[in-house]
């Protein structure tokens, strides 16, 4: 058979057409299935993390209780997920990521030696963020709740390295808890940088 024969002969050409066009084919269909999994988990993890938090913020609330709901929501939609939740409890809603007030001498937005602090979460030492760390607060306190999911893909993409092998999705709310009693003030001490 001669070249020419060769190139103009056109049978199993539909072969060769559908090996080029099936991986690319699958990698969009994994990769569509992949992120349309990673939305619906978004959103029921948004959903039961607002859920949580409020349920958090009552008077007769438990944390635990809170984190477990999360988790038995998410876990149909995510399989093998694991959560890792956080808790910070601020006075009020003006306090939210706020650092303690200090005298920044050499203003280079840093406690440096010798600058001077006020200590008001009362725990002996400067911070950037005055909230209290795995804390649910007291009556009135304003709680911001975070929760991570860690979860494998159902449906990995073909062809692709395993580096997406792991995903995370965070979700996070943030209330004030209801006035069930009388809230509890940091009060305030003076403080000196290291």
């Amino acid at each position: 058979m001669n070249s020419r024969r060769l190139i103009a002969d056109r049978e199993a050409a539909t072969i060769v057409e559908f090996a080029i066009v099936v991986p690319l084919f699958l990698m969009l269909l994994f990769g569509i299935m992949d992120l349309g999994q990673m939305v619906y988990g978004k959103s029921v993890l948004t959903g039961a993390v607002h859920r949580a938090a409020r349920d958090s913020s009552l008077e007769t609330r438990n944390t635990n209780e809170a984190d477990a709901m999360v988790l038995d929501a998410i876990r149909p939609v995510l399989p093998g997920v694991e959560i890792t939740t956080s808790r910070t409890s601020y006075y009020d809603f003006a306090d939210v990521g706020r650092a303690e007030k200090w005298n920044d001498r050499n203003a280079n937005a840093l406690c440096d030696a010798g600058e001077t602090y006020t200590d008001e979460n009362r725990n002996g030492q400067w911070d950037q963020d005055i909230g209290q760390r795995n804390s649910a607060g007291s009556a009135n306190d304003v709680v911001v709740y975070k929760v991570t999911a860690k979860f494998e893909p159902l449906f990995e993409v073909p062809l692709l390295p395993r580096l997406w092998a792991e995903r995370t999705l965070t979700a996070t709310a943030v209330t004030k808890n209801q006035p069930f009693g009388n809230q509890n003030g940091y009060g305030a001490t003076a403080g000196s940088c290291p």
